[in-house]
């Protein structure tokens, strides 16, 4: 995972519409739409960063922040060896949490292949483990019901062939010393390297529904679509895999069909992305703590209840949640993450329903105060998130009318519709306000749902 994709998300957020929208191939909007709507129903699933770095657990971009070599990074491939790797209980995990879908790295930027590919001695067979992990991921997620998806990382810190740039650990001051490094290298074998695992990935484990490919850095010893030829690269993986969903990683923003959807990164979005003057399929990618591989040091854990408002705030403005877990070099989920899913889990056994086929509500619903709304469109429920319990009355503003029943979510229990306790706010309401009276006892869950029918 990079550090930060503030320029393109910022494109997003302005619009662009001074680009002139190009195709690479047919596919109309409703096929689009069509194609990847169980990803826009699900809302929420588990990203998997996993690697060499787990073993120095300082995060996974350890060898450029050390600025190690090659040399230096090889005694922890030597020592590699994930003795309790089960992913059957990974998938386990994430489908209690209440996810729908995974995302691993088959190989992220330091160069090393969780798959037996065939192009490469860097990887996970050639390691003291002596196995396939990828083709594990796949059977253990698939057979619980998972969607799968692999990241691949375009940058490769190993390769002899792939030049160095400005994220490279053997990064350089000057132009000068930039020629010097890069003089033998050829981005032309890297890029049949690249194309020809990505061909494997796509090819060599049934159907992958998402392809996470990261990430392009234009710029002044910088990569962009140019370096990993994308166009052809992209073109390939929808010919292998023509139902698949594509991030917006590729530095192809000039094609209307050159990505599927984009990926604000460790932040929050004020609103709804959108592209040309249109709202865009978006998911946000986060991490429980500041770093995305195992970090054995790393303190700043979130609190279940700011893991809740991420989802929900996603599902408000209409995208996706992808919660990234750093598993440790033994192979196992670490303890702090294992506790945050089922937190969250506990919340989305009795709270889905305001998750699952959820978007923003219509712009006649204002949001209370103090919550977050998100709205079923084929049900027509709007669901309440109430971040802050209120004492009693809860003003639901200008919902006279518009609404047929009122229930917590957690137990289907009503919620009076009432006129507001108290003399003053009698007064005081505003005669299109709806009042709710609520029990004075916060209900036991993280963040109480209201579940409205509306009329």
């Amino acid at each position: 995972m990079k550090k930060i994709v503030l320029p393109v998300v910022l494109c997003l957020l302005m619009g662009a519409g001074a680009f002139a929208q190009k195709r690479l191939g047919n596919e109309t909007g409703q096929q689009k739409k069509e194609r990847m709507a169980w990803w826009t129903h699900d809302r929420f699933g588990m990203f998997i960063h996993w690697g060499l770095y787990a073993l120095p657990a300082r995060h996974e971009w350890v060898k450029n922040y050390e600025r190690m070599t090659n040399e230096q990074y090889q005694k922890y491939f030597d020592l590699f060896n994930p003795d309790l790797y089960n992913p059957a209980e990974w998938a386990k995990m994430a489908k209690n949490a209440g996810m729908k879908y995974a995302v691993l790295t088959t190989k992220h930027h330091e160069g090393f292949c969780l798959f037996d590919s065939k192009y490469t001695d860097y990887k996970a067979t050639n390691t003291p483990i002596g196995r396939d992990l990828v083709k594990e991921y796949v059977d253990a997620f698939r057979a619980a019901g998972l969607k799968i998806g692999f990241y691949y990382s375009l940058i490769d810190w190993h390769h002899p062939d792939y030049t160095i740039d400005r994220v490279h650990p053997q990064r350089a001051a000057t132009d000068e010393e930039y020629d010097r490094l890069n003089h033998g290298r050829d981005m032309n074998v890297y890029r049949t390297y690249l194309k020809n695992q990505v061909r494997e990935l796509m090819t060599n484990y049934g159907k992958i529904d998402i392809l996470w490919l990261d990430y392009s850095f234009p710029g002044k010893h910088g990569k962009d679509h140019n370096d990993w030829d994308s166009e052809a690269l992209l073109k390939m993986v929808r010919q292998l895999q023509p139902g698949i969903i594509i991030n917006d990683r590729l530095d192809l923003k000039e094609y209307e069909d050159g990505w599927d959807f984009t990926t604000p990164e460790q932040f929050k979005v004020p609103e709804w992305p959108t592209w040309n003057g249109k709202k865009i399929p978006w998911e946000t990618c986060q991490t429980f703590s500041g770093s995305w591989g195992y970090y054995r040091d790393e303190m700043s854990w979130k609190n279940t209840k700011q893991l809740l408002v991420l989802l929900i705030e996603s599902v408000s403005k209409g995208g996706n949640l992808l919660l990234n877990v750093g598993p440790t070099a033994r192979g196992t989920i670490d303890y702090r993450a294992q506790n945050a899913l089922a937190s969250i889990g506990k919340w989305m056994k009795y709270n889905n329903r305001s998750i699952y086929g959820c978007t923003q509500a219509p712009e006649g619903f204002k949001t209370p105060a103090n919550s977050l709304l998100t709205y079923n469109p084929v049900t027509n429920r709007l669901y309440v998130h109430l971040l802050d319990y209120p004492l009693t009355n809860f003003t639901l503003p200008g919902y006279k009318g518009k609404v047929k029943y009122a229930q917590f979510l957690h137990d289907a229990s009503e919620i009076a519709i009432t006129a507001p306790h108290g003399y003053w706010l009698k007064m005081e309401q505003n005669k299109n306000d709806l009042n709710l009276r609520l029990p004075v006892l916060k209900p036991p869950v993280e963040i109480p749902v209201i579940e409205l029918i509306l009329n």
